[in-house]
């Protein structure tokens, strides 16, 4: 009878153990049945937890040097076609005949229109 006694006050204690703060930040959790059996499965999902979250970082790296490449190439893009506008402006004949009016030099324009010549 007695020992029956002694059995159902250990296992309060190690009920009243197991909900304790200290006993599960001192390591004494550590020595249960349960994480005893599955450690390996416990050290495998921590391993994967980290996993997981080390490739999520790298994602969202990535993700942000796509969307500053990204904007880096429109901006690129915009650039060039204003600079081919302006050059398309610069390149009329109009244009060109003005330009060599203001610099002075002594040219003009062909008065016959260019022809082909077949063999």
């Amino acid at each position: 009878m007695e020992d029956k006694k002694k059995q159902t006050q250990k296992k309060r204690r190690k009920k009243e153990r197991r909900f304790s703060l200290l006993y599960i930040l001192g390591g004494g959790i550590l020595k249960e049945d349960f994480i005893v059996k599955h450690t390996r499965k416990i050290v495998l999902v921590v391993l994967l937890t980290f996993f997981l979250i080390g490739n999520r970082y790298t994602c969202m790296q990535k993700l942000r040097e796509i969307d500053r490449l990204q904007q880096e190439l429109r901006d690129v893009r915009y650039e060039a076609l204003s600079i081919s506008s302006e050059l398309t402006g610069k390149s009329r004949q109009s244009q060109i005949e003005k330009l060599v009016e203001e610099q002075g030099i002594d040219l003009e324009g062909a008065k016959t229109p260019p022809y082909e010549l077949h063999k």
